[in-house]
């Protein structure tokens, strides 16, 4: 047990969203391996939830605390997202209330997932500074922030209209202009505009991936000598060097079943080697006799990302996922479907510029033979644009090592955060 008179307590309560969840645990764990002697840190979940993670590998000053499953099952919220986010919104603040009132070391800090907004007037009425963690982009947040600015332009809300798609948006303080259809930017000059208009610190301690289980080099095997190496990453290790897409469409929202069997037949079509994380019925993945390709319900995404034999991902788009593969260097097929992962796919295609996209508008199907002839021209290692997106997709990977290695801008800002939790506890 800690000594509760010595250690500091940060409680930590995420969305509860495997998109929300994985970078609040990475952010814990980024933060304990810091300073591990300095904090204890509580991660606040469901029952089901802890049922999910709870055998996962943390750190030892990382526990978790539960409360009873009052929202509906992770596995089904995707048939009532409404009600879904409704019952995050009214159901989880009483529990997680009693729970922290009743913990035997009291919270020095409270950090939380943005959009649980109700914890700003729980904090206050337990007396306990709290923090608010963004995981999606800082141009999201800042959109977002600055959503009454989009209102009294009718770029949103009830005045909306596609007509107004090419209007330039110029007066999101950070943002250059840009038009309605593209709400994007890069990601600095937004993270400078918040820190110099808000009026409490901002933290930019991203990416909160788990680069702190990544070995040192470049994309090669990296399951070498290991007893316990998952059957998928030996067979990647048989694979060709850059040969293999990697093709993962998220944990949560997907496409329709006729889009859904383009790009299958599409993949398949393209002839090229693929590694496909499908969940659920994985059947009408597969093709007979087709030795090309694997088909598995999960994986270490980092891990794959870093293999060798990794030449693209096929990606939704969600943060997470954007992280990751930046982190790793990989060039990307952008098919977003939801909310951030429309303004993330153009970060990679027109900011970043190692990615190409999939979907032209939604609502439009796109045929399989489109789909195998882009995937086919994407993963063409000698063509001159398939040269220039993989330099690009190598320079972002030196600025994520950059900023993730020892005096890199995030670790400075995880341990200003972390100092700023010790000095609350001592004023």
């Amino acid at each position: 047990m800690a000594d509760s008179i010595t250690t500091s307590h940060m409680v930590a309560i995420p969305y509860p969203g495997r998109g929300h969840i994985n970078p609040m645990i990475n952010l814990c764990t980024l933060i304990s391996l810091r300073r591990p002697s300095d904090l204890l840190i509580t991660v606040v979940v469901t029952e089901e939830w802890l049922g999910f993670i709870g055998s996962d590998p943390k750190p030892t000053n990382i526990r978790f605390a539960t409360i009873p499953n009052v929202i509906p099952s992770e596995l089904h919220r995707a048939s009532d997202f409404a009600g879904f986010i409704k019952s995050v919104h009214t159901n989880l603040e009483d529990p997680i209330e009693k729970l922290l009132r009743r913990m035997e070391i009291p919270a020095t800090v409270i950090v939380y997932d943005t959009y649980l907004m109700w914890i700003i007037d729980l904090g206050k009425r337990l007396d306990v500074p709290v923090a608010s963690f963004f995981t999606m982009s800082a141009t999201v947040f800042s959109m977002c922030y600055h959503h009454d600015l989009l209102l009294r332009n009718g770029h949103t809300g009830d005045d909306y209209s596609s007509e107004k798609d090419e209007e330039v948006i110029d007066y999101i303080p950070g943002v250059p202009p840009l038009r309605v259809a593209d709400l994007l930017t890069l990601e600095d000059t937004v993270i400078d505009a918040l820190k110099s208009e808000l009026s409490v610190p901002v933290y930019a301690v991203g990416p909160s991936i788990p680069y702190f289980n990544v070995q040192n080099g470049e994309n090669t095997p990296i399951c070498e000598n290991d007893q316990n190496t998952p059957d998928y990453l030996e067979w990647l290790d048989c694979q060709p060097e850059a040969s293999v897409l990697y093709i993962s469409q998220g944990s949560f929202l997907s496409v329709s079943n006729a889009q859904l069997e383009e790009i299958v037949a599409g993949v398949h079509e393209s002839g090229v080697r693929y590694l496909w994380v499908a969940r659920g019925e994985t059947s009408h993945f597969r093709r007979e006799n087709d030795g090309k390709g694997l088909v598995i319900p999960w994986c270490d995404q980092l891990r794959v990302l870093r293999h060798g034999s990794v030449g693209g991902f096929w990606s939704h788009c969600g943060w997470n996922s954007t992280k990751e593969d930046a982190y790793a260097g990989v060039p990307m097929l952008t098919f977003p479907i939801f909310f951030d992962q429309v303004p993330n796919s153009k970060l990679i295609v027109e900011d970043w510029k190692m990615g190409r996209s999939v979907r032209v508008d939604e609502g439009i199907l796109v045929t399989r033979d489109e789909i195998a002839k882009l995937i086919k021209s994407f993963m063409n290692e000698e063509s001159e644009e398939g040269k220039e997106m993989r330099k690009r997709a190598r320079e972002i990977k030196k600025i994520c090592r950059q900023v993730t290695n020892e005096g890199g801008s995030a670790k400075k800002d995880i341990d200003l955060f972390i100092s700023d939790i010790l000095n609350s506890r001592n004023n």
